[in-house]
Parts: C-alpha cells; sequence; structure tokens
C-alpha cells in the first residue's frame, strides 16, 4: 500500500517585514519535511513572493472573513478540514489563528502558541521562531539571503556607485517618517561624493519621493516603478540602503548590503530592526531629531 503523504501547514499572513524575516524558518520546515506537501495560509500581497521561493507546494489566500460572515467560516473551516493536515506551523501567533486552531477537528500537532498567556512576543520574530521550531527537530535555520530573487535591473538608469533611498512608511504611521527636507541633504551630500541616489517607494509615497526628486534632479526616482523581485537585486548591487523602518529594508537587509535604518520611538530596533549583516540603527523619540550629519558619519565609518 502506498504511503499516505504528509499533509503541513504553515500560516504567516502579514506584514512584509514579519513575512521576510520568516522565510528563512519557512525554508528549513520545507527542507525538514522534504516529502511532504506543504500549504502556505498567507494573504494576497505575498502570494506571488511566496510562489517565487520554491517553499511550498500549494499556496491558499486568507479570505480573513469577518465576525459575520458566516459562509466564509463555514467555507475556511471546511477547506482546513478537508486537508487533514497533520502538523500546522503557526508563524503568525496571533488570535486570528487562534480562532483557525478552533475550527480544526481532530486538532492536528499545533506549533505556535494558541493562548495569549502562552504567546512570547519580545525580540526578534525570526529568533523566537527559529527557537519554536528547533523544539520539534528543525535544525540549521539560517536567515534567508534572498539568493532566489531576480529580476532584470539593467532597464534602469544606474550609475555606479549608487545608494539606495527608501524615504516612505506605511501611510497610517507618518511618525516613522524621516522628514524629506532630511533625505534631500543627504542626497545632496551623496551627489557630492559622485554616488547617485536611487529612490525607490510605492505610488501611496510619490508625496514624498517626488519632492525629494523635485530637490535633487540628480536623484534617480524609481518610486512606483520596481516590484518586490526588483528590490533585493537592486540591493546587492547598492554600495549603501538608508531609509525608514519599512518593509522594503527587510528584503534589502539579509542580502548583505549595508543599511542605515532610521527610527522613532514609536518602534523597537531591538525587535524591528531588519536582519542582515551590515545593519546600523539610528533612534531618536522624534525621528526628526536624527539629523543628516549622523547618518553621514555612520556612512563615513
Amino acid at each position: 500500500m502506498a504511503k499516505i503523504q504528509e499533509k503541513i501547514l504553515i500560516i504567516k499572513l502579514s506584514a512584509l517585514g514579519d513575512f521576510i524575516q520568516n522565510l528563512g524558518i519557512m525554508r528549513s520546515i520545507r527542507h525538514h519535511h522534504r516529502n511532504a506537501h506543504i500549504t502556505l495560509l498567507t494573504t494576497a500581497p505575498y502570494k506571488d513572493f511566496a510562489e517565487k521561493s520554491g517553499y511550498f507546494d500549494e499556496i491558499w489566500v486568507d479570505p480573513r472573513p469577518k465576525f459575520y460572515q458566516i459562509k466564509t467560516w463555514i467555507g475556511l473551516k471546511n477547506k482546513l478540514n478537508h486537508a487533514h493536515f497533520s502538523r500546522v506551523y503557526d508563524l503568525q501567533i496571533n488570535d486570528r489563528t487562534a480562532l483557525y486552531y478552533s475550527l480544526l477537528n481532530p486538532k492536528p500537532e499545533w506549533i505556535g502558541a494558541v493562548k495569549k498567556d502562552k504567546r512570547n512576543k519580545t525580540g526578534f520574530a525570526f529568533y523566537r521562531h527559529k527557537e519554536m521550531v528547533e523544539k520539534v527537530g528543525i535544525k540549521n535555520v539560517n536567515i534567508d539571503r534572498m539568493e532566489w530573487i531576480n529580476s532584470d535591473i539593467s532597464r534602469f538608469d544606474l550609475k555606479k556607485p549608487y545608494a539606495l533611498i527608501i524615504p516612505g512608511c506605511a501611510p497610517t504611521r507618518p511618525e516613522k517618517r524621516w522628514p524629506a527636507a532630511h533625505f534631500i541633504d543627504l542626497c545632496h551630500y551623496l551627489i557630492n561624493q559622485n554616488i547617485q541616489p536611487v529612490i525607490i517607494g510605492t505610488n501611496d509615497e510619490k508625496d514624498v519621493t517626488d519632492h525629494i526628486a523635485q530637490n535633487c534632479p540628480e536623484a534617480l526616482n524609481l518610486a512606483g516603478k520596481t516590484s518586490l523581485f526588483d528590490i533585493a537585486p537592486l540591493a546587492r548591487n547598492a554600495l549603501i540602503s538608508i531609509g525608514n523602518d519599512t518593509g522594503p529594508l527587510h528584503i534589502i537587509g539579509p542580502t548583505g548590503c549595508p543599511s542605515i535604518v532610521l527610527f522613532s520611538g514609536k518602534s523597537d530596533p531591538s525587535c524591528h530592526a531588519p536582519l542582515g549583516d551590515k545593519i546600523i540603527t539610528l533612534q531618536k523619540d522624534n525621528i526628526a531629531d536624527i539629523l543628516p550629519q549622523d547618518v553621514i558619519d555612520k556612512i563615513n565609518l
């Protein structure tokens, strides 16, 4: 009789920085369960990224049902139970995934804390989850260096040496933005050093990226022109990257690109800084109090 294939579920819903930090964990789960069918439950923004990694056999997009969407809850319950997972790695560990645990009957082996009083949210998610999976026999857990991410960046007008500038962040967190005027001063310094500033960001951040570019026309403004798959190749060829505590830095850091990440008092670098060997963090309660010269001093170390 043919052996029934082991079925594994990994849950990692968001956000970008957390998803990136957990890629090394997910890769090690893939290596440990070489012959298993591994499904990832994630959210829509990370589906393509997850597919590109090659770590999963199947990817489900979480419908994230509201409490009143009864049919959606029933559909999700049926889907989870019909899959017959033998083990679930919960890398999100929050109230939503605890609800998903309650939908399962019978219960698979669940790696992750369901009850609030058992959850550890201190320090880097990567190291917490590394310890968690090592307890069930998964070894050789390392940071994912993003080698599998490639794209053709020759379409951009890059002039080496160049520095990546990441001046945006989530629109709901304006306190995490270093002032545009400081970025402009920094870009002028880089240009005087014959280093091309290359600005990256999303269309939602074009207010600040366009403002910087208008005041520093020698900079290359790629805001809204890059995908997640362009960031790692850009980082591998950059002299340095400088930016706010935001998702793209979490892709840049593991590539080995030297990076300076700017924090306000509303975030904790000891928990939320990007992973990587060449990360410098600067923090002030009011992020505006980090001066351009403070950053320039770190560039010149």
